[in-house]
């Protein structure tokens, strides 16, 4: 629980020093995209953690690697979503003010 405590306050404290630099419209898009990777990063870890539960009650190897596999997918679909989110405000975003 202090490590997702940490990791949010270093978060909040690097969002505020970009704030400066970007526009409204961008930093609401960051956040956004930020809102979608940590439920992506939350929803991966609880899947992680069911397959872990499932290890530990026996389950077969390939079943505990394939829910592993989906936890990471997960991860990573919400990355690349999050990153394209920021990447098309970047493009529209003209001048920081």
């Amino acid at each position: 629980m202090k490590s997702i405590f940490k990791t949010a306050l270093l978060a909040s404290t690097l969002a505020l020093g970009l704030a400066a630099c970007d526009s409204k419209k961008e930093n609401a898009a960051e956040a956004t995209a930020n809102a979608v990777r940590e439920s992506g990063d939350a929803t991966a870890a609880g899947m992680d953690a069911q397959a872990a539960s499932a290890d530990a009650m026996g389950a077969p190897a390939a079943k505990v690697d394939a829910m592993k596999n989906k936890a990471d997918m997960t991860r990573d679909n919400a990355d690349a979503k999050a990153d394209k989110m920021e990447n098309n405000v970047d493009k529209q975003d003209k001048a920081p003010q």
